[in-house]
């Protein structure tokens, strides 16, 4: 692609007088026309087109789009993180040096020194063997080899003082499962300020964490951004995070940027009809609320009927360990849910969530109080007993990806429960309740002969639902069914569950951290906090006028996606952290 075809920095076609004005300004990274190809046995496949980018210091650019429109290849360009079958053309520069073409000692001189990644999931790039001073250590070690053990112990004691790891002396001797998700992502973000990096790539940083350390991790970014002056490359889909954070966005479609403005600017007058599609996809608290729309006639109705789930004083304890105590991850809980009425879950992770769903499924052991599920008495069951109740459980996992078995089609996925639990149904029988579904999902019957990888996340948690619907299942239970998808997959998702909600009338117990999802799905909600049900009742009124100051703090601790708005929303959020 020649000079005259690219896109420029702002999204719009570039003329050759400004491709070659723009190369010319200095910037602490300049991507100027990047393509990266990939080779596949059925051929070359363009992930990145033409892609120019700027980042002045001390500046947040938003890197925002669908999954496979080229967000994350291109933020690996950048530090050369590329796969061998892939290739790279067009300039990247770092504060002059061009990282394209660069290998060997130079790139990894490069890496650390001036530019680090702040991976997604830092569970899978922390080293589970070796202690979190080592691990912050080592790139010091990478880059000066003259330096002591004590001096490498007294820069990762100070890079985790900076980034708020209380008692740093003493745990960075602890290994990574010795800490909480937003503590490892806190350490992963250290280990990037220990090499003294003025610019960080932070590739969808707060995803997997709950809207209150999510809050937290922001604050950390702002801070590292205005006190160190440092840019920060932003690679995410939760456009409540832009607002928050970024200073301006750029829009990817299919491997381009078709916009890029200040963030105010792209909020409130975006120019591309996908820049509006995207913001039109992320909820909003209060704007479709599925309990707001209700009479109290139809309260009443969905409220006096059938009793499909009854906790009373539910309690589920963990024992302890030798030389630990017990844990009780869920204490005292009184819920109930209906027939046709969707319960939403909400709380931090470790607050007992996913515990009392499991607890509903008959996968925990209730060791206090009582739970009824489908009339059957889950304290002390017998898993002989509870066999027939079973089939009319269905559970959505928040990761359908490692729900499937990879060797398995997607057919063979929706009928195993029919083969489990209905033995009887012909071959024919199975096939055509799988195409019903497919169809109900919205998905073309021909997927039958698919393979989970080859689906998009959006494609595989349709999948997962059709499956949890095969037996027609009185209740279902959705584990974060939707956290890790993109805003336009989410929302498509969502209405799709709504839809065949309404359909087969299944109650459900939907748990979440974001409570925009829940609002938009549940007719009433439980907040949890340290196995507590601290909060419930109508989502509107949960929402909008709640009584607990946990429930006060998680409502403040969720980003909107509107920067004014996330101004005031950021202010509230600090009474609750503040010292």
């Amino acid at each position: 692609m020649s000079a005259s075809e690219s896109t420029g920095f702002d999204g719009a076609p570039y003329t050759r007088e400004e491709f070659e004005a723009e190369l010319e300004q200095p910037r602490r990274l300049k991507i100027v026309n990047l393509g990266v190809d990939f080779a596949t046995d059925h051929g070359v496949v363009r992930a990145v087109d033409g892609v120019s980018l700027y980042l002045d210091p001390g500046e947040v650019l938003a890197l925002v789009g669908e999954s496979g429109s080229g967000k994350s290849v291109t933020a690996r360009s950048v530090l050369g993180l590329l796969p061998e079958t892939a290739s790279a053309t067009g300039t990247i520069l770092i504060e002059g040096t061009d990282v394209v073409g660069l290998h060997g000692a130079k790139l990894r001189q490069l890496r650390g020194e001036r530019a680090s990644m702040v991976f997604q999931e830092p569970s899978g790039s922390l080293n589970p063997v070796y202690p979190i001073w080592w691990q912050v250590g080592e790139g010091l070690k990478a880059h000066n080899k003259k330096l002591k053990k004590k001096e490498i112990r007294e820069r990762a004691v100070t890079a985790l003082k900076t980034v708020g790891i209380p008692d740093p002396e003493k745990r960075i001797d602890y290994y990574p499962h010795e800490f909480s998700g937003g503590q490892k992502q806190r350490i992963m973000i250290a280990m990037a300020l220990a090499m003294g990096a003025d610019l960080i790539i932070a590739d969808e940083p707060t995803t997997a964490l709950d809207v209150t350390v999510q809050a937290e991790i922001l604050a950390l970014l702002r801070s590292i951004r205005d006190e160190y002056n440092t840019s920060i490359l932003l690679i995410t889909h939760n456009m409540g995070v832009v607002a928050d954070l970024a200073d301006s966005v750029a829009v990817m479609y299919e491997g381009r940027i078709i916009e890029r403005a200040p963030a105010e600017e792209l909020f409130y007058d975006p120019q591309r009809p996908y820049t509006k599609a995207l913001l039109a996809s992320v909820p909003h608290l209060g704007r479709q609320s599925a309990s707001a729309v209700m009479d109290e006639d139809a309260r009443k109705e969905l409220l006096g009927g059938e009793v499909v789930v009854q906790a009373k004083a539910m309690e589920v304890t963990y024992p302890g360990r030798v030389g630990s105590p017990e844990f009780k991850a869920v204490r005292g809980v009184d819920l109930t849910i209906h027939h046709g009425e969707v319960f939403g879950l909400v709380g931090e992770s470790g607050s007992g969530k996913t515990t009392i769903g499991r607890a509903m499924a008959g996968l925990e052991a209730v060791t206090g109080g009582s739970l009824e599920v489908l009339g059957c008495q889950m304290r002390g069951f017998k898993e002989r007993d509870f066999r027939k109740y079973r089939k009319d459980i269905g559970f959505v996992f928040q990761d359908p990806a490692t729900s499937f078995d990879p060797q398995r089609t997607v057919g063979d996925a929706i009928t195993e429960p029919l083969k489990v639990h209905n033995k009887l149904m012909s071959a024919a029988d199975r096939k055509a309740r799988v195409e019903e579904l497919l169809d109900a999902v919205q998905l073309p019957t021909s997927y039958a002969s698919r393979f989970p990888h080859e689906l998009s996340g959006g494609q595989r948690q349709r999948i997962s639902l059709a499956r949890a619907l095969v037996l027609q299942p009185k209740l279902i239970i959705a584990d974060e069914p939707t956290s890790a998808l993109d805003v336009s997959v989410q929302a498509k998702v969502l209405k799709l569950f709504k839809e065949l909600q309404e359909e087969f009338e299944f109650a459900c117990l939907f748990i979440t951290h974001d409570l925009a999802v829940v609002d938009m799905v549940a007719h009433r909600i439980g907040v949890l906090y340290q196995g507590e049900m601290i909060e419930s009742g109508m989502g509107t009124d949960v929402l909008s006028r709640p009584q607990h100051e946990y429930t006060k703090r998680l409502i403040a601790s969720l980003p909107v996606p509107d920067p004014r708005a996330q101004e005031v929303r950021r202010a509230e959020f600090e009474k609750y952290v503040r010292p």
